[in-house]
């Protein structure tokens, strides 16, 4: 198996995972909204560890991946930025990632 396809089955993962827990509370929750949501994420500290956790991951994906894309001309990257916001990051990193290494297969390069 590549890497690649590594880095795709971890994309699905990534989409599935993080969708079951946010369908269960869009079913579950007294006031299902997007507002909501991100509020009942900072109810206590455990919470708001990981929404600062994931803000640096997310700042540093794109700190990496937005130069690195422009560089490999990776077609649509620009399509992650909106995709992490709205699905998750744990579904667009792997999925750049695949991307990625396709572009460089591609370019005949070593990835």
């Amino acid at each position: 198996m590549k890497l690649k396809h590594l880095y795709l089955a971890l994309a699905v993962l990534g989409i599935c995972y993080t969708w079951y827990y946010n369908i269960q509370y869009f079913q579950h929750a007294v006031d299902p909204s997007f507002a909501n949501f991100f509020a009942d994420a900072k109810v206590n500290f455990a919470g708001k560890s990981l929404s600062a956790d994931l803000l640096v991951v997310v700042l540093t994906f794109f700190a990496f991946y937005i130069p690195d894309a422009i560089k490999l001309k990776i077609k649509y990257w620009w399509v992650l930025i909106p995709l992490t916001f709205i699905i998750a990051v744990a579904f667009t990193f792997p999925l750049y990632l695949y991307l990625r290494a396709n572009a460089i297969e591609k370019q005949g390069r070593i990835g």
